[in-house]
C-alpha cells in the first residue's frame, strides 16, 4: 500500500501549485484575464518570459532525472549477475572488459578496483571508495541544476515584482499624483504575473529536487553496497 501512496503524494505535491496557478491563470470574471492575456508581453515582461524558459528547461531535467537516476539504470541486474559470476571464477579480466564496455555507475566503481588488482586489498579498496564518491558527486551535480532553478525563480518572481511596483510609482510621479487606477493597472499586473510564476515554478521544482536527491542517496549506498561485497573476497589475500 505504501509503494501505491508514495508516488501518488509525490505527483500531487509537484502538480498541486501547476494546476492552482493555472486555475488562477483561466478565471476571466468579465476583466479578459485569460491564460493569452496573462502570457502576453506587455503583462509578464521579460521577467516573466525568462522564468518561464526555466520551468520549460527545469520540466526537460526532472525528466530526465527521473527516468536516468534509478537502480536499473545504474546497476543493471543482469549486469551485477555477470559480475558475480565473473568474480566468482575468479575471471577477473573478463570482468575487466566487460565494465570497460558498460559504463555505469556500478562498472565504473568495479572497474576502478580492478585497476588495482595485485596490489593489496587496503589499495582496491581505496581505488573503489574514491570512484564510489565521484560518482555520487556526480550524481548530485547532475539534480544540483533544479535545486539552483528552485532558488532562482522566486528570486525572479521578486525582481518582477519590484520592478512592476517602480514602473507602477514612476507613472504615479509622472502624473502628478492624480492618475486613475486603470493607468496603474499595467504595473501592478505584471508584480503579481511574476509572483505566480516564480512561486509556481518554484515550488514543483523544490519537491522534484528533494525527491531526486533521495533517490541518488538511496541508490548510491544500495550500490556501494553491492561492489563492496564483491570486492569481499579480497581481503586476507
Amino acid at each position: 500500500m505504501i509503494r501505491v501512496q508514495v508516488p501518488f503524494v509525490r505527483l500531487l505535491a509537484v502538480g498541486a501549485p501547476l494546476l492552482f496557478a493555472t486555475s488562477l491563470l483561466a478565471q476571466d470574471g468579465g476583466t479578459g484575464n485569460t491564460i493569452s492575456d496573462i502570457f502576453k508581453y506587455d503583462n509578464a515582461g521579460l521577467i516573466g518570459y525568462l522564468i518561464v524558459v526555466m520551468s520549460v528547461v527545469a520540466l526537460a531535467l526532472i525528466i530526465e532525472n527521473f527516468m536516468t537516476i534509478k537502480r536499473e539504470k545504474l546497476a543493471p541486474p543482469d549486469l551485477i549477475g555477470e559480475l558475480e559470476a565473473l568474480f566468482d571464477g575468479e575471471n577477473f579480466q573478463e570482468a575487466v572488459e566487460l565494465c570497460e564496455q558498460e559504463k555505469n555507475y556500478l562498472t565504473n566503481c568495479v572497474g576502478a578496483g580492478l585497476s588495482k588488482l595485485g596490489h593489496s586489498f587496503e589499495t582496491m579498496q581505496v581505488s573503489l571508495r574514491e570512484m564510489q564518491t565521484e560518482e555520487s558527486v556526480r550524481l548530485f551535480q547532475k539534480i544540483g541544476w533544479l535545486s539552483l532553478i528552485s532558488a532562482i525563480a522566486p528570486m525572479m518572481g521578486l525582481f518582477g515584482t519590484v520592478t512592476g511596483m517602480f514602473v507602477t510609482f514612476s507613472t504615479i510621479a509622472a502624473a502628478g499624483g492624480s492618475v486613475s487606477p486603470a493607468t496603474l493597472a499595467g504595473g501592478i499586473k505584471m508584480a503579481l504575473i511574476t509572483t505566480i510564476f516564480g512561486l509556481t515554478v518554484a515550488i514543483p521544482v523544490g519537491v522534484a529536487f528533494y525527491t531526486l536527491r533521495n533517490r541518488v542517496i538511496k541508490t548510491s549506498t544500495e550500490i556501494n553496497a553491492i561492489t563492496e561485497d564483491l570486492f569481499e573476497r579480497f581481503r586476507g589475500k
